[in-house]
């Protein structure tokens, strides 16, 4: 009961208007019929000034709302003397904005509870293994952290403990727990299971996963952009009818009253109060999937996407090269993976550490190298065991032996092997494509999506196989950023959204209608200049963003076309002299409410989009068993 009175205090012209009610009924119980009139009309004559008022400021700005509606129902009803009818159209218009703060309260709760779970402190274990809590800003990487059962892990680390299960569903959206084993990476956020854990830091507070979700969520909260209003597109034409109708009632009618009475049934606050409740369901929705949109109007954008174009790496690809195949030429695989191995793990080159990861996959060893030299844009020779192994490109390998080196498979990057003098195979290394990237493809495409594109820098050989590969549409390879900028910009049909990661795709994510940041790894320059956050490393959540932009827009609508046939059809029983304003009023309320309880469905996916999200994950399961066998390549 305090927190609703103090809740109350918020809204001063509601607490106006349940006191001149009580005042009204007191004196109208004592016989002061016409001073209870006179109270009621003069709190009228307030709310009626602030909705005219808030009618000026809009038709300024350019927006014509259906504000005029309200004004003249509480002119009207004060005028034929429905005072009490009057009292209830100013409790419903201040009380709508009450209603609305409520409704978008329970719509704003994943958002909200992103922010109320954030950690604050963490247990540092110090060398003499006494415990010390600290802010959580204070964590320095290196830190060793203890995370008590069912606290929140602090900051980005490596699990120390041998193993742990944890809660993730804050931050993935998975709601089982996840086993993790000893030096497994775990991001902040996540919530720790019935047991203790050590973990080591490896990021400040700042720079972990959890804390820049909650900077974007605040970011999303605090953006001055207005929620779109929907209403506006039927404002003119349902306020021109109503004022019609009940004008054309009181002339058949011969009663002022009349006139009064269909006012009253057409105040606007189902419209203006649907469409804000739906757009703030739908973006706690998309939080709760990973997916963070900064302001409402990117909801209908994301419902209007007709082209989508992506960047390759990092974004279709996991943008880390991974060996796809070893082939050998009279040696064992396995053999030949360990001594390029053994010498590649003296070698600073990025693909030497993918070579040395897979000759480890399994519990493999990598022997030691003696005399490695590195020659730089060519590669590295040593001996190992005795044998001169020497690695690299196909060229330095060939003037290293003299003989020709294999064929690679299309779209794969090598690292050619000559042992003792001899030409001993390759090892093919790609950036692969993601699991999930034809699923998202197929999906956008269900979605009313017409165009895919993918826009690299890469050449267009490797482009063209990897768009291939994940079904891309338009395939364009060569570009500079500013390549990538005039793409979006010409790009047919619009809106165009543009899913990127790298600091190098915050132009194109600027000026593209939607721009769509895969923020999973703390790209923040491309986050900034995003609409849209994607914070789960999962390529499928851009084609959810379109899905809940789908069904936040189906929902608004929907719930404005309830508000209009309901308030119409008291309109038309009003007309008909047969809805007394008191009634009326009252009516009006359960109208309000009804829009209200619709618009909240935003909140739930439709069956659609369940039956969609199921397709999606049946594909994504089927793309990652062929992706994952790792064992093949050595066969």
């Amino acid at each position: 009961m305090r927190k609703f009175l103090s809740g109350l205090l918020g809204y001063p012209v509601v607490i106006a208007t349940i006191t001149a009610g009580l005042i009204g009924g007191v004196l109208e119980l004592g016989g002061q019929e016409t001073a209870a009139r006179w109270v009621i009309s003069a709190l009228a004559a307030v709310v009626a000034l602030l909705q005219a008022r808030g009618m000026v400021d809009d038709l300024r700005s350019g927006r014509y709302g259906i504000d005029l509606l309200a004004v003249t129902a509480i002119a009207s009803t004060v005028a034929v003397g429905e005072y009490w009818a009057t009292l209830v159209v100013c409790l419903m218009l201040s009380g709508g904005e009450a209603l609305e703060d409520y409704a978008a309260g329970r719509a704003r709760r994943e958002l909200t509870g992103l922010l109320e779970n954030a950690p604050r402190t963490a247990h540092r274990l110090g060398a003499d293994g006494q415990l010390t809590d600290v802010p959580v800003d204070d964590v320095a990487i290196g830190d060793r952290l203890v995370v008590r059962p069912f606290e929140v892990v602090p900051v980005d680390g490596v699990l120390e403990s041998d193993g742990a299960s944890l809660d993730e569903s804050s931050l993935t959206g998975e709601s089982l727990p996840v086993d993790h084993a000893h030096g497994d990476d775990l991001l902040s956020g996540a919530i720790n299971g019935g047991e203790a854990i050590e973990v080591c830091a490896t990021a400040t507070a700042a720079d972990s996963q959890y804390q820049r979700i909650i900077a974007l969520v605040r970011e999303a909260q605090e953006s001055k952009a207005p929620f779109v209003r929907l209403a506006d597109r039927v404002a003119v034409p349902f306020t021109i009818g109503a004022l019609a109708l009940a004008v054309g009632a009181w002339i058949v009618s011969g009663d002022p009253a009349r006139m009064a009475e269909v006012l009253v049934v057409a105040t606007p606050c189902p419209l203006i109060i649907a469409a804000p409740v739906a757009f703030m369901s739908g973006m706690s929705r998309a939080a709760r999937n990973g997916v963070i949109v900064k302001s409402s109007g990117t909801l209908e954008q994301l419902a209007r996407v007709r082209t989508v174009a992506f960047d390759k790496t990092g974004t279709l690809t996991y943008g880390k090269p991974r060996v796809t195949a070893v082939r050998t030429e009279g040696m064992a695989p396995a053999e030949m993976l360990a001594l390029a191995a053994a010498v590649e793990q003296h070698s600073n080159h990025p693909l030497a550490a993918a070579v040395v990861d897979q000759a480890r996959t399994g519990g493999g060893t990598v022997p030691a190298a003696e005399d490695v030299t590195e020659i730089p844009a060519n590669g590295v020779r040593g001996t190992v065991g005795g044998h001169a192994v020497v690695v690299g490109s196909a060229r330095f390998v060939e003037r290293e032996t003299g003989q020709d080196t294999s064929r690679l498979p299309a779209g794969a990057t090598g690292v050619h092997v000559a042992v003792d003098g001899r030409y001993a195979g390759y090892v093919a290394l790609a950036d692969q494509l993601r699991a999930e990237a034809r699923a998202t493809m197929a999906s956008l495409h269900r979605a009313g999506v017409r165009t895919t594109m993918m826009l690299t820098g890469d050449g267009e050989h490797v482009a063209r196989h990897i768009g291939a590969e994940a079904g891309i549409d338009d395939v364009r390879a060569e570009l500079l950023p500013q390549d990538k900028v005039a793409a979006v910009r010409a790009a047919d049909p619009r809106p165009v959204m543009m899913v990127g990661d790298g600091v190098n795709d915050a132009p194109v994510l600027a000026a593209a209608d939607v721009g769509v940041a895969m923020g999973a790894r703390g790209a923040s320059a491309a986050s900034e200049s995003a609409d849209v956050v994607i914070t789960i490393d999962d390529l499928s959540r851009s084609a959810r963003a379109v899905q809940i932009g789908h069904r936040t827009m189906r929902v608004a609508w929907q719930a404005i076309g309830i508000g209009v046939a309901m308030s119409v059809g008291l309109m038309g029983v009003a007309a008909a002299g047969m809805l007394p304003a008191i009634v009326g009023a009252w009516l009006q309320e359960v109208v309000d409410l009804a829009c209200i309880l619709w618009a909240l469905l935003a909140m739930r996916p439709g069956r659609a989009e369940v039956a969609e999200v199921e397709r999606m994950r049946a594909d994504v399961a089927v793309a990652s068993a062929d992706h994952h066998a790792p064992e093949a390549v050595l066969a």
